[in-house]
């Protein structure tokens, strides 16, 4: 391998030398750091991370649970973005991985590093307190720059602890003040006056983009990326400084996520924010209550716009009867008549008029933020949902936010393989896409085509020893899941196999209502065992469920979509893990209806081109919970008849470390 840059080959003996026979992790442990294991693996995986970076070609490569892959890219990374002098993005789906690499593994690094290097983690401009927007407030226009008299406890909570805070991020709060409290003082690119702003030497969200430009490796999460990259591709700059190589960890995720933040939407909700900051008709207050009489026409019109907005959306409302799913997919996007458009458009221009006629430059700021914000809304209703895109997907969304009903129209780029291979693995900077479930039946054929990757790839395999870690039991006789049985079946065996194991059981669900159902047969087991259960949706958050979970060593879980991956319980607290059903993705749900089509329309079979691969890797995601260390021991139980006996059922189990399966 040629390098014309003499640094670059470093990249890789560096590497070598650091995972090698001497390597600094021995001293890890010393250093408040893991404990010391050789992983052949993890090895395997920073050398060809480094060969990658240094050759300027990009790598798929699948790591599973315990091999260490965030050491393994990280440590060559620091290598390139120093023989570079450009920075690494390390690109994460979850905020405990994000939290993982900047709290433990890059101290850890820096440690036993022999170069300085420095590390920011990178949060979206609107985590950042705006000084200015705050000290407008403070200013003794409340009414107009704060929405609503039921903020104005949250608002002082802030001011008070603006006066000490030294990032002036809102995760540096010791509470989460309410959303529409932040949203008044945050930092936004609209609300933004650069260097004519007062604070601008003291400016949070500048200072944060100053260390950004001084970072060798910046953490970033996926939406974060997207936004850049979608901003890139649209011919701005983009967030970021310019980067030498791009590590997307936990990119499983990626399909889903380029969809969403490459795409677009639109809410009632939003538009109402937008129209409150402006003018409140219910509690007379906004930015137009200043001038009084003056904007007493402006004012009547943002309450009649109120009503356009609420007639529009209630159009797209009514194709979810009571009953179905919270979204339909919309397949003739200019069906209802667009009267809102025109209004956002004559909205834009006058407050264009109004705005003129203002003198306080910091109030002309905040009239024109919102006044852009009308336009870009009115160009997403022209661009995304009342012209039919054959290459994109539209549906309509109902949600709850504040106890009140939210409607949203969302579309997302079908062909999302087309537009990562343009725009970011051909666009001349090393992309390495790494995470525990990539392949399906120990190949990655289907996720790379699915995402458009070009270049290498790899299947590590596991550091753990399956066969004496883990046994799989599958009952034979369990009713098929479509059943009207199965409730009662599942309770059966659950009972059965928590006996097993004394509880430390997680039990996955691909249904809420079947959790439920499941629940109430079996809540007077748990209680005649003394097994404390802890159920998703009983009013605690993930977190402290899973904090619940790890101090009662006991306790049985039951968790529906966001349990079956991101959840690190090691050691003896998960010696089981239940899976209900295997995790087939909703047919009829919009993004997976159109792939579906598509798919079928170029020739190819859905069930086995999208349906069947995508409940693979949630499969592989769920029953990855189990095993988190080399002296992790427990068993997979598996609900569902069809693994044995229906033909796709081996695809599944060919897909995990080899195990005894008993067959119950």
């Amino acid at each position: 391998m040629y390098f014309e840059n003499p640094e670059l080959k470093k990249v890789i003996e560096n590497t070598a030398y650091f995972f090698g026979e001497n390597s600094p992790l021995k001293n890890s442990e010393k250093q408040g750091g893991y404990k010391y294991e050789e992983r052949p693996q993890q090895r395997d995986m920073a050398i060809s991370v480094a060969e990658s970076l240094a050759s300027s070609e990009n790598l798929c490569i699948e790591a599973p649970t315990g091999v260490g892959k965030s050491i393994a890219y990280l440590v060559p990374s620091i290598y390139y973005a120093l023989a570079t002098e450009k920075p690494v993005i390390i690109t994460t789906e979850t905020i405990n991985l994000q939290e993982q690499l900047i709290d433990k593994d890059i101290p850890l690094i820096k440690k036993l590093f022999n170069r300085e290097f420095k590390a920011c983690l990178a949060l979206g401009r609107s985590n950042y307190l705006c000084r200015r927007r705050l000290d407008l407030i403070m200013s003794g226009h409340s009414s107009e720059y704060i929405p609503s008299d039921s903020l104005v406890e949250d608002i002082n909570l802030i001011i008070h602890w603006a006066k000490s805070t030294t990032s002036g991020t809102k995760s540096d709060m010791k509470y989460e003040p309410k959303i529409y409290a932040w949203q008044c003082v945050c930092s936004e690119t609209n609300t933004c006056t650069g260097d004519k702003c007062k604070y601008s030497n003291n400016c949070f969200y500048t200072n944060a983009c100053k260390s950004m430009a001084q970072a060798n490796v910046i953490v970033a999460n996926h939406a974060m990326f997207f936004s850049d990259l979608k901003m890139k591709m649209q011919g701005f700059s983009g967030i970021f400084p310019q980067y030498s190589a791009v590590i997307i960890d936990e990119s499983h995720h990626l399909e889903d996520t380029a969809a969403k933040h490459l795409g677009a939407e639109i809410s009632d909700k939003s538009i109402y924010d937008m129209l409150n900051r402006l003018f409140n008709p219910a509690r007379s207050r906004g930015l137009l209550t200043r001038a009084g009489l003056e904007t007493l026409d402006l004012r009547d019109f943002i309450a009649l716009t109120y009503d356009h907005v609420k007639t529009f959306f209630n159009s797209y409302k009514l194709l979810i009867k009571k009953g179905d799913s919270s979204d339909k997919r919309i397949k003739e996007t200019n069906f209802v008549k667009d009267t809102l458009t025109e209004k956002l458009d004559s909205l834009e221009r006058k407050l264009g008029v109004y705005i003129n006629l203002q003198k306080d430059e910091d109030f002309k700021t905040e009239l024109n933020a919102q006044m852009l914000l009308c336009k870009e809304f009115r160009k997403t209703l022209i661009e995304a949902f009342t012209v039919p895109n054959d290459d994109s997907v539209y549906w309509v969304e109902i949600g709850k936010k504040a106890k009140k009903t939210t409607v949203a129209i969302n579309y997302a780029p079908l062909n999302v393989a087309q537009l990562l291979r343009k725009h970011l693995f051909n666009s001349g900077i090393p992309v390495v896409l790494t995470s525990a479930t990539l392949s399906v039946n120990k190949d990655l054929d289907y996720y790379t085509k699915r995402v458009g990757f070009t270049g290498s790839r790899k299947v590590l395999s596991s550091p753990f020893d399956y066969k004496a870690q883990v046994k799989v039991y599958i009952p034979e006789m369990i009713t098929n899941p479509s059943n009207k049985d199965i409730d009662a079946d599942l309770a059966k065996y659950i009972k059965k196999y928590i006996e097993l194991t004394k509880g430390k059981a997680f039990v996955l669900f691909t249904s809420y209502k079947k959790l439920l159902k499941v629940k109430a047969l079996t809540e007077e087991f748990f209680n005649e065992k003394g097994i404390k259960l802890i159920v998703q949706g009983d009013g605690l958050n993930r977190s402290k469920m899973v904090e619940l979970f790890k101090q009662d060593i006991t306790s049985v879980l039951f968790g529906t979509d966001s349990f079956w991956q991101g959840v690190d319980v090691p050691g003896e607290a998960l010696s089981n893990v239940i899976i209900t059903k295997l995790p087939f993705p909703v047919p009829t749900e919009p993004i997976t209806e159109a792939r579906c089509e598509q798919i079928v329309k170029e020739g190819g079979n859905s069930f086995n081109g999208y349906i069947l691969p995508q409940a693979v890797l949630k499969f592989k995601q769920g029953i990855g919970r189990l095993i988190r260390s080399k002296t992790d021991a427990g068993i997979l139980v598996i609900l569902d008849s069809r693994v044995l006996s229906k033909p796709y059922g081996r695809v599944f189990l060919e897909s995990i470390p080899e195990c005894p399966r008993i067959i119950e």
